[in-house]
């Protein structure tokens, strides 16, 4: 799903690009529902809950607590960094809302757009600009710290949202 032009991406960033796959998957399958019913908006709704819960609540504190803080060594990633904690924040809301069953169609999309814009910059821009700062090794340890946050996510697959809504009775 991301583009090929990227550089490769080192091994030890490979599970957040991974995470990244899953959520931007997410975002086009959004963009591609009609979300015209309340209950198909409800079973979006519950899946953004579902994905935040089992992975992007993980993903989001392991960049914060390794990601984040290596790249803000380098100057020139300092304003990125902010803008991506200020993005954060912002899709933390959308989640919140997602659980409160209090987004309609429109904050669908936006956050559909938001979430797919951050992904895109955080490979693009971040994980791109720390692969050129940094060494190996410096990767590496990032890595073994990212692996130790996100092994502390629940290990199961999320339900799709077509088969909550092809199953009425659900």
């Amino acid at each position: 799903m991301l583009d090929n032009h990227l550089m490769l991406r080192d091994k030890s960033l490979v599970p957040l690009s991974r995470q990244h796959q899953h959520a931007l998957a997410l975002c086009v399958r959004i963009h591609r529902a009609a979300l015209s019913t309340p209950r198909e908006l409800a079973a979006w709704q519950a899946e953004i809950q579902q994905h935040f819960e089992q992975e992007i609540k993980y993903h989001f504190s392991a960049e914060e607590a390794d990601l984040f803080p290596a790249a803000r060594r380098f100057p020139e990633l300092n304003v990125l960094v902010e803008e991506l904690l200020a993005e954060h924040a912002q899709l933390r809301t959308y989640f919140a809302s997602a659980t409160n069953h209090t987004l309609d169609r429109e904050a669908l999309r936006q956050f559909a757009e938001l979430l797919s814009a951050h992904i895109r910059k955080e490979e693009r821009r971040l994980f791109e600009g720390m692969q050129k700062q940094m060494t190996p090794e410096e990767l590496q340890k990032i890595g073994v710290s990212l692996d130790t946050r996100l092994a502390a996510g629940p290990q199961t697959c999320i339900v799709p949202t077509e088969t909550t809504l092809s199953n009425p009775d659900s």
